[in-house]
């Protein structure tokens, strides 16, 4: 073999990247193969929504993020919609992008393109140890009992390679050959459009009139879809998804459209033919809402748009892969690791799939109403508010114990209640005197919080942690101590009551809890712990 690491993942690019970044933090040796030579170089704008923001912050680069995104995009603006840019305002989606979400996460949603983003990723992913190697295919891969045997090709130097790792991920896009090469299907609604996003240079400061507007749907006669401007308004890209009647639309946009079709289009859309318009580039892609029947094969998980296709509405594609990433890094970690069994690796395909089957339809969803009310609405889901879908939903699997059976497939964020499946609540609380989020203290191994009265729950924790060799630290939240509640609102937040406690995953899951003291604190943490983690 010329290379063995714990982790194979494919594809480098922002969900691939991520995986790597995650794997890394986690202490896991990751090999990231990407065929392109480097990160992102078209400007292709992601919304980070408030959950991706926290995984950034827990791994170091929130901060960065949001200066990088400050320096490319006005913050807080509309999602709005408008005949042309320079014409008649039609509805507002979101008046403004944060409005009214800022208490329920210690962070904010922003706008940054993946050519800036990207970059921040690699950074610290090779900080933290992870082996990236761009310009490389992966020529052929088998697996076995133990592991994935690959072997690689640099594009360049025609040099071949052979990887050896237990586990590999397969984060190679919506075309993914791995998941073809797998033979999963991927079911939805398929493709309903060949649309065509169109990058630009045109001076729009004077369109815009002072409007602070982060996404700008374009609906007309001669065409449906959105525009993004970065600072300081004087380029940005047109994403077209249909033409025409828009009772019978033309959806295949990108097939033969050129050069000077696409400059005509864009200034429709501007509603002006007196700003100058230069085409820089043209990137068909298709708009498409489908979820793989599996994401898991053997020792090969699928990450990102390999495992989902969605259309841009509502921004939630990008975050949907890294909020797959960081579910699976932590399990492969402690499964690499010895700390669980090998069957936790089984709840990936079931949390994920069901989360992101729910994201999907949300975008089709959004798609629909938005763009083109010329599809079928019989099959489509109802509206979730954005907030929700973001922090959410509800995973069920045996890596939760909840002896609830309902359908819900979200909780209200701002009323979120500590459920176990649930991403636990944000709360203001001060961590060895210093203003935090609760959420601060989740990151590599597992997390117990008690309620004030709950200190007999936080001893026990410690010696579970000896007795399982198992990564859990303890925090009672109270209005003294190292995790001060100065209002006194966990216990109602989380729903442990005062002598109660919660077991939070290192993705910040809520994975177990006791609204009450217990006789026998030790036997009951131990006896959960070892459901949690397959022991």
């Amino acid at each position: 073999m010329n290379h063995e690491c714990d982790v194979l993942v494919i594809g480098g690019s922002l969900v691939g990247m991520s995986t790597a970044l995650l794997l890394a933090h986690q202490g896991v040796r990751a090999t990231v193969v990407e065929h392109h030579r480097g990160t992102a170089i078209h400007p292709r704008a992601a919304q980070i929504t408030q959950r991706t923001m926290e995984i950034l912050r827990s791994v170091g680069i929130e901060q960065i993020v949001r200066e990088k995104s400050g320096e490319q995009f006005v913050q807080d603006g509309a999602i709005m919609a408008v005949d042309t840019l320079n014409g008649r305002e039609l509805t507002h989606f979101i008046a403004n992008l944060n409005e009214g979400i800022r208490d329920v996460s210690p962070c904010e949603r922003v706008f940054i393109s993946q050519s800036l983003l990207e970059p921040l990723l690699r950074e610290r992913a090779e900080e933290l140890g992870a082996d990236l190697r761009f310009a490389t295919d992966v020529i052929s891969f088998t697996q076995d009992q133990s592991g994935v045997t690959a072997t690689l090709r640099h594009r360049d130097s025609g040099e071949e390679a052979v990887v050896r790792a237990p586990w590999m991920v397969a984060a190679d896009g919506a075309h993914s050959r791995t998941r073809d090469r797998l033979g999963i299907a991927m079911h939805g609604h398929g493709t309903f459009s060949r649309s065509i996003t169109i990058y630009f240079r045109a001076d729009v400061t004077g369109l815009l009139r002072g409007r602070n507007l982060s996404v700008i749907y374009v609906n007309n006669p001669t065409l449906r879809g959105f525009f993004r401007f970065e600072k300081p308004f004087d380029r940005g890209f047109l994403a077209i998804n249909a033409l025409g009647d828009p009772a019978h639309p033309i959806t295949d946009v990108a097939t033969g459209l050129t050069e000077e079709r696409a400059r005509e289009l864009v200034g429709i859309a501007l509603g002006s033919d007196a700003v100058p318009i230069t085409i820089e580039n043209m990137m068909p892609w298709n708009a498409s809402a489908e979820v793989a029947t599996r994401f898991r094969s053997g020792r090969v998980f699928l990450a990102g748009d390999s495992a989902h296709a969605m259309p841009p509405n509502g921004g939630f594609g990008g975050n949907t892969g890294v909020q797959d990433a960081h579910n699976l890094a932590w399990k492969l970690a402690m499964v690499l690791q010895g700390t669980a069994g090998s069957p936790l690796l089984d709840t990936y395909d079931v949390e994920r799939r069901s989360v992101s089957s729910l994201t999907v339809e949300q975008a089709y969803t959004r798609y629909v109403l938005r763009v083109d009310p010329s599809l079928p609405r019989d099959d489509m889901a109802a509206p979730l508010d954005d907030a929700s879908i973001e922090l959410g939903p509800i995973y069920r699997s045996a890596a939760v114990l909840d002896d609830r059976d309902d359908d819900l497939p979200v909780v209200d964020p701002r009323d979120p209640g500590g459920r176990p499946g649930t991403r636990a609540p944000h709360l203001a609380v001060e961590l060895h005197g210093a203003p935090a989020s609760i959420l601060d203290v989740f990151a590599r191994g597992f997390v117990l919080l008690a309620g004030p009265a709950g200190q007999a729950w936080c001893d026990a924790a410690g010696r579970v942690a000896e007795d399982l060799d198992v990564p859990f630290v303890a925090h009672r939240v109270a209005a003294d101590g190292s995790l001060v509640d100065r209002a006194q609102s966990f216990p109602k937040t989380f729903g442990t009551g005062d002598e109660g406690a919660v077991v939070v995953r290192p993705d910040g899951v809520v994975a177990w809890r006791s609204a009450a003291s217990s006789a026998n604190p030790r036997t009951d943490l131990e006896q959960n712990m070892h459901r949690v983690l397959f022991r």
